[in-house]
């Protein structure tokens, strides 16, 4: 199926809101693949951090949002680091995640997690789950 990157879709309300929040501009990527080649968690995300650049140059931000994506990237910043036009895709998952939790549509409750894993769990996962997960 072939795609056309379209003016409408690129500058369409939602990717602006998205460029807004990460300070970003989804225009700079030319799909080289680094990011998604240097990412610790790419195995593990439903949509790899080349490809959510890409969606989002399409203007189809509900199928990233509808994705693990964003919950599963750890904000490493190594997409950054590896990027030759300095675009941080970590940045843009950050900013839709916080475009969900704004919306009070929270992918974990913080309370229905055990308390013994909250226990034994390390400090700094907690750390970054409670910046990921909660508003």
């Amino acid at each position: 199926m072939k795609m056309k990157l379209s003016n409408e879709d690129i500058s369409s309300v939602r990717v602006r809101q998205i460029e807004r929040i990460s300070g970003e501009d989804v225009r700079k990527c030319y799909q080289c693949g680094n990011c998604s080649g240097g990412c610790p968690v790419s195995f593990e995300m439903e949509i790899p951090p080349s490809q959510v650049v890409r969606f989002l140059q399409l203007g189809r931000v509900d199928e990233v949002m509808a994705a693990n994506s964003m919950w599963v990237c750890v904000g490493c910043l190594q997409c950054y680091s590896r990027c030759p036009k300095g675009v941080s895709v970590a940045a843009m998952l950050e900013a839709l995640r916080q475009t969900v939790l704004r919306k009070g549509e929270d992918f974990e409750k913080i309370k229905d997690l055990p308390y013994p894993f909250l226990k034994k769990a390390p400090q700094q996962a907690l750390v970054c789950g409670f910046r990921k997960f909660v508003s």
